[in-house]
């Protein structure tokens, strides 16, 4: 009988293409599949919550998987984090109900995006350095308009198949922290590149490049091309997947 396995990991998602398994190039699922290969001879097909772009982090990434492996939860624990590269390591295993989905069982999804306001050689690879003046107070006054259900086809990459662009925030704002400002932001679903396109405007805000009142047009236009461009993908980490 199948069981059904549940892991919660992290990585460094420089060296990597995405989480999603691609044909140019190394990713997530992909070395963990590997991983899997190597210690159970079983070809799985991996389950991620969160389709996380290049360059993108994850410090609480939730995937699953069924084996027929007789290997016990603390014996997968050690063993792939033994075979795993670096840069990928798994914080826990547990076996779930044979129901549980790592993707379509979320309730949400909490991302964070780090901006650093000063220059730094050991921490450039989890932030976006941005150096010139921002306006605080107007970052978390925007972050507040995106509260509650809303259409965000503005904040979406074009090339993407959803049926619809509605998410619901349940929390969105900004902390500072010495030079770090952090985005947190808390959804029932996130389209592909929203939370990056989102960050990026925010900035255009608080340089005084976009006015409060733009963004909330733009908020509501469904319109991309009016949005900012993305903000780039080192600053933004996968915190938690919430079921």
């Amino acid at each position: 009988m199948k069981r059904n396995i549940k892991l919660v990991l992290e990585y460094d998602g420089t060296d990597f293409v995405g989480w999603q398994r691609q044909p140019n190039g190394r990713s997530v699922q992909q070395v963990i599949e590997e991983s899997i290969l190597q210690l159970t001879q079983e070809k799985v097909s991996l389950v991620g919550a969160g389709r996380t772009d290049s360059g993108v982090h994850a410090r609480g990434q939730v995937a699953n998987f069924f084996t027929e492996a007789n290997l016990s939860t603390n014996d997968f624990y050690r063993a792939l984090n033994g075979i795993l590269p670096e840069d990928v390591v798994i914080h826990s295993v547990e076996e779930v109900d044979e129901r549980f989905s790592a993707r379509y069982s979320a309730q949400a999804r909490e991302y964070c995006y780090v901006i650093m306001q000063k220059p730094t050689a050991i921490e450039r690879r989890f932030c976006w350095h941005v150096g010139y003046h921002l306006n605080f107070s107007l970052l978390n006054e925007t972050a507040q308009l995106i509260l509650g259900e809303h259409d965000f086809q503005s904040f979406s990459k074009t090339d993407t198949e959803v049926q619809h662009f509605r998410c619901t925030v349940f929390e969105s704002n900004w902390e500072r922290k010495d030079a770090k400002l952090v985005f947190t932001v808390r959804a029932n679903r996130f389209l592909y590149g929203m939370v990056r396109a989102l960050v990026g405007t925010m900035v255009n805000v608080a340089r005084g490049y976009t006015s409060f009142d733009e963004f909330k047009n733009i908020l509501a236009s469904k319109d991309r091309t009016k949005a900012g461009q993305s903000a780039p993908p080192q600053g933004l980490f996968l915190e938690r997947v919430i079921y």
